[in-house]
């Protein structure tokens, strides 16, 4: 803030966020350059000067999605400090929560139906993201006492994944309206089988 004007944001976090923005509501390869660096109140010489390429602007998207996503479970700890179990129910809350959002899905699934070439830079990050996330839901599991962590955290992401794709399909009152009965009940499940 100078002199009580807000300043406007950095020319390369705008066309960052701006590009985030119409990816997420068009498509990667429904928005160009030029409607990105209009929509961030730039030029196209300046998006360049900050990201060699669209596919480097893509990249960059991507990787604030995963930064955000990192956010969300470091959310869940300090919400359940080394409660597990309060930290597993709160990512299916959290996920349920997603669902419904905005019905557009996954940006990084979205991406990488768009981007079927198997050599572009973003399907990396992509895979990248999707292992970590499976990873820390895998280490949630075990940590909240789930014998079976690994086909439990499997089983949590084809269900929440499968759910993306109802509400884009069919609309949130169909199958995906079920998803917290459906996953609560698998956590019980699963813990139930833990304790045989």
């Amino acid at each position: 803030m100078t002199d009580g004007v807000v300043e406007r944001s950095r020319p390369r976090d705008r066309i960052l966020e701006t590009a985030r923005d119409m990816f997420h509501k068009h498509g990667i390869k429904g928005v160009g350059v030029d409607a990105i660096t209009e929509a961030a109140g730039t030029n196209k010489m300046t998006l360049y000067r900050h990201f060699e390429s669209k596919d480097e602007l893509i990249v960059e998207c991507l990787r604030a999605n995963a930064a955000k996503a990192g956010a969300m479970w470091e959310a869940f700890e300090a919400e359940f400090p080394g409660d597990k179990l309060a930290q597993l129910h709160a990512w299916v809350r959290k996920a349920a929560f997603m669902l419904n959002a905005d019905g557009r899905g996954c940006d990084m699934a979205n991406a990488a139906a768009e981007l079927t070439e198997p050599e572009h830079p973003a399907r990396l990050v992509i895979k990248e993201l999707k292992e970590a996330q499976r990873a820390r839901l895998v280490t949630l599991c075990r940590d909240a006492g789930i014998g079976q962590a690994e086909l439990l955290a499997d089983t949590l992401s084809l269900l929440f994944e499968g759910a993306r794709v109802s509400v884009q399909t069919v609309g949130s009152e169909g199958p995906s309206a079920q998803f917290v009965r459906m996953a609560e009940g698998l956590i019980v499940s699963f813990r139930g089988a833990a304790a045989s």
